[in-house]
């Protein structure tokens, strides 16, 4: 018994524990919780070693005697039976063939006195006597096989309940290791509320709060805006507003893990995080996009998408007023409420460099995202890729804020939290009226497919607007002008040579470079790819996305180089469809996480 018991990889745990809490405290909670488990591993593995001897014993031991002599000895004899029947009816053949031999020899003039006559006689006398032999050795073998499986057939009882006992003997070791684990278990819990009754043993689940739908959530809580929306909110409005890059900068990961669970365990206590704005930001945009379904909602997706296309400002502003009065009261509650909010926020772009631009960016993948489809071959992950139409949307709600969702707002709903230092309540005064230097854009932005110039938002720097490039650029070759050096460039490029060169040689130049598809039809026919499966990357319209639409690629603009979204807007408006990406990240390090997946 200690022998196979020492040899069980439970006993091997339970000697580890034993080795381990004798560096601990005896009377610490880490310490008797560590022992007790050691105890219980114990008696586990000794009740495991019972069981294995119980079944060898009682089942295994009878089934092998079974396998190994009694069916072998009814599969012998099963065998010879076939052999003997075999060789009886080759002998009968052969007794029949030399019956009919001996008649056809009389019939041919050989007399009954004969030599060939008495010699074909003898033959068939001699068969006669060897299948009569051979006839009673086959009804011999078969009583003896009869009589084993008359035997096999009287105990088949007996071998049906060794399999019964198996499971029996399962039952026994799995209510006898329950029994263990429940009594160690209740005297653990016991031990452990009485030496260290902590609040977070009993407190709501991490679910209830972060990754569970907004109804479920405001029904169990019985709020009318969601927690964290309003948690989040009113510590922005107490120290966060005027911090710069909220929702664009990252947050610490272990401060925003620890405020998430504070968040679902012990809401009261997350006065501690207001001083990290950034945070905080992270936490509601975590919020917005663990939700199973967007807080713009899936059905009305394709809705906001015709309502921000629309041309008219009018128009356009009236059908997003339709849409939002479609949306499910909690829905509509809690938009209204965070775009009340992200109004407010952008009042201070001055200072917090957020235009309403800059906040549909970050913001808008979190509000809205369309529903996945069965065979979608998209290839980068929807939290780190934004549409432009979405953002165009979002954009839209920010800038219209008092218009769509008109009337004075508390934010302080519930009244759980304290009230921010700052003003806690939102008028249909319009931004730009205390904001006078800020370039204002029109009352509603102009996303996808065919956003009006003047829709394109404020630009993050404080300096008037720069004027937007032409809708249609030379784009054939790099040209001189675009070539030319800048006051931050030491040298000129090879394009600023071209038309030098194609002057004194009379000759045109083939372009090779971006954003010809030259170089790329030469990877093609050298390289088996699938353009529609590829990826171009870039942080210029006119090269880069340029050249990934001509190749039949999917396109991402990248914000950290020389192109901006605002040109990508009013290239959209003029129709250049082969200059406006298909997606665009702040970073190429947003992209990662996708890729990876």
């Amino acid at each position: 018994m200690d022998k196979r018991v020492k040899k069980l990889p439970l006993m091997a745990l339970s000697t580890t524990m034993a080795e381990s809490f004798k560096e601990l405290d005896p009377d610490s909670s880490m310490g008797k919780a560590l022992e007790m488990s050691c105890a219980i591993q114990n008696q586990l593995a000794r009740i495991l070693a019972e069981f294995e001897m119980t079944l060898e014993r009682d089942v295994l031991q009878p089934l092998s005697r079974l396998s190994e002599e009694e069916l072998p000895a009814i599969l012998k004899h099963k065998k010879s039976l076939q052999k003997l029947v075999s060789d009886w009816n080759t002998l009968k053949s052969r007794l029949s063939q030399a019956a009919k031999n001996s008649g056809s020899g009389q019939g041919l003039g050989g007399g009954p006195g004969s030599y060939s006559h008495t010699t074909t006689a003898n033959k068939v006398e001699t068969l006669k006597e060897e299948e009569e032999e051979l006839k009673k050795k086959v009804e011999l073998c078969k009583d003896e096989y009869l009589a084993d499986l008359y035997h096999f057939a009287t105990k088949e009882d007996t071998y049906a309940n060794y399999f019964i006992h198996l499971m029996e003997i399962q039952a026994d070791y799995h209510r006898k290791s329950l029994s263990s684990l429940d009594t160690a278990l209740a005297e653990l819990r016991d031990n452990h509320s009485q030496t260290d009754p902590s609040p977070s043993m009993t407190a709501a689940p991490f679910s209830r709060v972060y990754g569970v739908s907004l109804g479920a959530h405001l029904q169990e809580l019985g709020r009318d805006i969601a927690l964290p929306v309003e948690a989040c909110v009113l510590m922005l409005l107490s120290e966060g507003v005027k911090e710069e890059g909220l929702f664009r900068l990252a947050a610490g990961a272990s401060v925003l893990k620890r405020l998430k669970q504070t968040m679902a365990s012990d809401p009261c206590s997350l006065q501690e995080f207001c001083s990290d704005p950034h945070a905080v930001a992270g936490a509601l945009k975590s919020y917005l996009r663990e939700l199973p379904e967007p807080l713009m909602t899936f059905d009305l997706y394709d809705d906001w998408m015709r309502a921000a296309s629309l041309k008219e400002p009018g128009a356009r502003l009236e059908a997003l007023q339709e849409v939002c009065s479609r949306l499910p009261q909690e829905n509509f509650s809690n938009l209204r409420y965070l775009m009340k909010f992200l109004a407010r926020l952008a009042e201070d772009q001055e200072v917090n460099k957020m235009t309403p631009s800059n906040i549909a960016i970050v913001l808008g993948p979190n509000l809205l995202w369309p529903p996945e489809k069965e065979g979608d071959q998209a290839q980068l992950d929807a939290a780190s890729v934004s549409s432009i139409q979405v953002v165009g949307v979002v954009e839209a709600l920010i800038q219209n804020a008092d218009t769509l969702f008109p009337g004075e707002i508390n934010f302080n709903v519930s009244g759980l939290f304290s009230g921010p230092a700052p003003q806690d309540k939102v008028s249909n005064k319009p931004a730009s009226e205390d904001l006078p230097t800020i370039a204002v854009p029109t009352p509603v932005a102009a996303p996808a497919p065919a956003p009006t110039p003047t829709s394109v938002a404020t630009k993050e720097r404080t300096e008037p607007e720069a004027p937007l490039r032409p809708a249609s650029p030379k784009v054939s070759r790099i040209s001189p002008e675009a070539a030319a050096p800048t006051e931050d460039m030491a040298r000129r490029s090879t394009g600023s040579l071209a038309a030098a060169v194609e002057t004194a040689s009379g000759r045109q130049a083939l372009v090779v470079g971006k954003p010809s598809p030259y170089m790329f039809e030469c990877i093609t026919e050298h390289f088996n790819v699938d353009p529609a499966r590829m990826i171009m990357v870039g942080d210029r319209l006119e090269t880069d996305i340029l050249f990934g639409h001509r190749c039949g690629m999917t396109t991402v603009l990248t914000l950290t180089g020389v192109s901006r979204l605002e040109e990508a807007q009013a290239y959209l408006a003029a129709g250049q469809h082969d200059l406006v990406p298909h997606y665009y990240v702040e970073s190429v390090a947003d992209l990662m996480e996708g890729l990876e997946d």
